[in-house]
């Protein structure tokens, strides 16, 4: 049985982090979406500013221009000799040729510098609007990403409570490809699935201690928190006499270990078969004739995945007759590959019966299919 070594409790910790309200992964979200409003909010008042600064700009270079022009047309028509007497007079030093020669030295200067200056605020509000388009789309994209990490944890915690009950009958793949959203390792799914898919001591008795310091109120991630803390500080055991007497006593075989061992001594990986499939291979588990087949199958080129899907093939004690009739018959190897269930649904004598059965209807038992059989 799988014990809660430091290994397993620290790939549960991940695991039932992602299953709570304080998943890693939805703080980072709300993180994000929380700068992203905030930067919303800090541009859309930028870009008011600066759409009033330009606007407060364009108009004085309306301004400029249009009473520039009036001035110097007012001041071209005034010639200082008519009113001499008057400005020496009250000493008024007034120059109408002077003051449009400075207009038309200085005036051109000023408008380019508004312009110059409307330029850059037209530049800065791209930037400012660009930020702040970018902040919004950031915005949605968290919500949709929020919603799909929502519905992954909640298929998430669907496993474990099938698991904990004893009642999940899923693939490695449907575990494995909802791991991977969550970023976690090849290794880290395959470690997963097998905990999920059999689950043992180790995952009953961290789940009882989370649910026991729940109880108290704390949050999922406080209670892993004061777990690893614990867990740090935990003395060792020391080995006593009785104890290392106890090490050297093999104990008694698990008939589910026995089964996943024989499969992968023979190259099979039993996380590509549904819980009750394994259940099935325990009920009728004898190494000798699993092995036999599984090195009939090699033999004839069948291919291991044949299995899949096809349990009883592992302990059908009568498959090489079976195969072998076929093959007498007419039957390809990629015949019978693809069509396994026909091996499955007949024992040797009946399917020694179905094919004399086609015969005396007149017909030849290669030329029909094995999916009519």
């Amino acid at each position: 049985m799988k014990t809660l070594t430091p290994e397993v409790n620290a790939l549960l910790d991940k695991l039932y982090n992602l299953r709570g309200e304080d998943s890693v992964i939805l703080i980072e979200m709300e993180k994000q979406k929380k700068k992203a409003e905030e930067t919303r909010e800090r541009t859309t008042e930028q870009k008011k500013d600066l759409q009033k600064k330009i606007s407060e700009l364009e108009k004085l270079h309306e301004e400029l221009d249009e009473q520039g022009e009036k001035l110097k047309e007012v001041l071209s028509g005034i010639h200082r000799e008519e009113y001499k007497t008057v400005l020496e007079r009250l000493r008024i030093d007034f120059n109408p040729t002077a003051l449009v020669e400075k207009l038309d030295h200085s005036l051109p200067k000023t408008i380019d510098s508004v312009k110059e200056d409307t330029k850059k605020a037209e530049d800065e509000l791209v930037k400012v609007e660009e930020e702040m388009n970018n902040a919004i789309t950031t915005i949605e994209e968290v919500g949709i990403r929020k919603d799909a990490a929502l519905g992954n944890q909640e298929k998430l915690n669907e496993y474990f409570e099938l698991a904990l009950t004893g009642r999940i009958n899923i693939t490695r793949d449907s575990i494995t490809s909802l791991l991977e959203q969550f970023k976690f390792t090849e290794e880290e799914q395959r470690e997963a699935a097998k905990i999920l898919m059999f689950p043992e001591d180790a995952l009953f008795a961290y789940d009882e201690k989370i649910k026991s310091k729940e109880k108290s109120g704390k949050s999922i991630g406080e209670v892993i928190s004061e777990a690893k803390t614990a867990s740090m500080e935990e003395p060792k055991i020391e080995e006593t006499e009785d104890h290392a007497m106890e090490e050297e006593t093999p104990a008694s075989i698990d008939p589910k270990e026995e089964v996943i061992l024989t499969l992968k001594e023979e190259g099979i990986d039993y996380l590509d078969f549904k819980a009750d499939e394994i259940d099935e291979l325990i009920a009728n588990f004898d190494a000798e004739t699993l092995r036999k087949n599984i090195e009939l199958i090699k033999k004839k080129g069948l291919g291991l995945d044949i299995f899949h899907s096809n349990i009883k093939l592992f302990y059908d004690l009568e498959l090489a007759e079976k195969i072998e009739m076929l093959i007498k018959n007419g039957k390809e190897i990629m015949d019978i590959y693809l069509n396994p269930a026909v091996v499955i649904k007949y024992n040797k004598e009946e399917l020694k019966n179905r094919i004399l059965d086609i015969k005396a209807n007149g017909l030849e038992p290669s030329e029909v299919p094995l999916m009519a059989y």
